[in-house]
């Protein structure tokens, strides 16, 4: 997991400073290192090192969900725990064959072997937890999310650097749990002006939709 976890891919315009990447994901503090750069959202989206471990799961199709939503999100990574789930040799709910692209690989136990730069975020339903809306991501993460039927093993939530919650009447479903925290990490980033070449890249070829 450590080489997968410690990719770096910065371009030249952009620091590898700890304290500069994780200021990038501040929301409501725009930061004064954003470049005048269209594909900055992308780039930042591509550019952190991101990934989501599953603490043995047990449906295929959240697991083909997940997968989408790492390509769609540009996660580095997906690591599961856990017998429970049987690799398949595809995702029929992968539309976008994500799997090829993005490693999806069993490890023994989570969090594992990963380098100091990157912070362990649990996402579970627990007492003293951060409230989604009000949490800051960190520029590199690790998310793990508990099993469908259970919830992450106390030693993990232990050794995490942050626990947070998705305050929701009842609990989501573990690939929407999923979507929800990727979406909230770039909903938080700054670029919102960039959103309009992102539109452009990420559109079906069909949609020629305008809003006057």
């Amino acid at each position: 997991m450590n080489a997968a976890l410690g990719r770096e891919s910065y371009g030249a315009n952009y620091s590898k400073s700890e304290n500069q990447r994780t200021a990038y994901f501040w929301a409501g503090k725009p930061s004064t290192l954003v470049p005048c750069d269209q594909h900055y959202l992308a780039k930042q989206m591509s550019e952190s090192i991101l990934s989501i471990g599953l603490s043995n799961p047990k449906s295929p199709t959240n697991v083909g969900l997940i997968m989408r939503a790492a390509g769609c999100f540009e996660v580095s990574s997906v690591f599961y725990t856990g017998k429970r789930y049987d690799r398949a040799a595809s995702f029929n709910t992968d539309t976008q064959n994500a799997s090829l692209n993005i490693p999806l690989t069993w490890v023994p136990k989570l969090p594992g072997d990963i380098n100091d730069n990157t912070r362990v975020v649990c996402v579970e339903l627990v007492e003293g937890a951060i409230p989604l809306p009000v949490y800051q991501h960190p520029g590199n993460a690790l998310y793990i999310f508990g099993p469908e039927d259970g919830t992450i093993d106390q030693k993990v939530i232990d050794r995490a650097d942050s626990v947070v919650f998705i305050p929701t009447i009842g609990s989501l479903n573990l690939a929407a749990a999923v979507n929800v925290m990727l979406y909230d990490r770039l909903a938080k980033m700054p670029g919102r002006d960039c959103y309009k070449a992102l539109i452009r890249e990420s559109r079906d070829a069909n949609n020629h939709a305008k809003v006057k």
